[in-house]
């Protein structure tokens, strides 16, 4: 059994808002990671794809996620969306939301234009 308590160097901050390491192989978990997505109103992530199943659940606030080739969703606070592996997908913040996320520790990024994946630095 672990127990985790966060911490300044488990925040990794970018241009469009803040993930909050919790669970991670990092941090004891063998299989899963979690951690509290954070975005300011009107921040939008880059389009990119995750390698593994996210399921999301939205604790305050709303997003919106425009996946799948164009089909956007609004998911308000206390939905939970669960979002395949491999879909190209953008996150929005009409206003100010947090979340969290689940997957399976192994997951990385693609990011249409660049070459290769990239890891998720909250997840490791």
């Amino acid at each position: 059994m672990h127990v985790i308590t966060t911490s300044p160097e488990h925040v990794t901050t970018t241009p469009n808002g803040a993930m909050t390491g919790l669970a991670a192989p990092s941090r004891g978990s063998a299989e899963f990671s979690t951690w509290r997505a954070a975005m300011p109103a009107g921040a939008t992530g880059p389009e990119h794809s995750i390698s593994r199943e996210q399921v999301w659940t939205v604790t305050a606030g709303s997003l919106e996620i425009t996946w799948d080739g164009g089909r956007t969703e609004k998911v308000t606070a206390g939905q939970t969306m669960v979002l395949p592996p491999d879909v190209l997908r953008r996150i929005h913040a009409p206003e100010a939301f947090e979340a969290h996320v689940a997957m399976r520790a192994d997951g990385v990024a693609t990011v249409p234009g660049t070459e290769g994946t990239r890891d998720l630095p909250w997840a490791q």
